[in-house]
């Protein structure tokens, strides 16, 4: 369990940590977690924030009882900015609408903590971090499977190629197509040579 918190924290803290708790399904682990200064909530309820193993957590107490909690799953997170006061520090987020390795997802939400304890803030600002570069390289080896898939598609059976010979020769061929992409992924180092080589092995057998 973290121990990211001050030994003098108060009651109200001990109990938003403690409903943070509460919060997490099995097997999720609580990694980080910030409270927001009483000197910057002057004019409303404090907000406090977690990482846990699978999500961010923003946590704000109602007035009159009970809680609002919002999450960010860590597949979603696009970018994380942290901004460090002499006595605080802002910590923002910006998440995409749905991921499930969804490259192409439209931003739509963003987060700005204010007011953050400082220690606590960096803490969860490197856990952010290093789960949105894990989600980076799963994006990236996602669009890399993908364009191999167009590049150098394996033909099954005996079915015919996805061309004409009698093709204009104005037009280019599917192949030659494929092995073009395979070409520009190459010299987009997105693949290797030997990469690239068993791809052209593949569609001249397909001729």
């Amino acid at each position: 369990m973290p121990s990211n918190g001050n030994a003098g924290e108060d009651a109200g803290s001990h109990r938003a940590l403690e409903t943070l708790r509460s919060l997490l399904t099995t097997d999720e682990t609580l990694e980080a977690w910030a409270m927001e200064h009483r000197l910057f909530a002057l004019t409303h309820r404090r907000v406090c924030i977690a990482a846990t193993s699978g999500r961010f957590i923003s946590l704000t107490r109602r007035l009159l009882g009970g809680y609002d909690s919002a999450d960010i799953r860590w597949q979603d997170l696009k970018e994380t900015r942290i901004r460090a006061g002499i006595i605080g520090a802002d910590l923002t987020l910006v998440a995409q609408t749905s991921s499930d390795l969804n490259i192409g997802s439209e931003v739509d939400r963003v987060w700005t903590f204010e007011g953050l304890r400082k220690d606590q803030a960096q803490a969860l600002y490197r856990i952010c971090q290093q789960h949105d570069q894990v989600w980076r390289e799963k994006r990236r080896v996602r669009e890399l499977e993908e364009l191999r898939a167009k590049s150098g598609g394996v033909q099954f059976g005996n079915a015919p190629p996805a061309y004409s010979s009698t093709e204009g020769s104005g037009a280019e061929s599917e192949p030659a197509r494929r092995l073009r992409q395979a070409r520009e992924m190459l010299d987009a180092k997105l693949i290797s040579d030997s990469e690239f080589e068993s791809i052209k092995a593949k569609i001249v057998s397909g001729l």
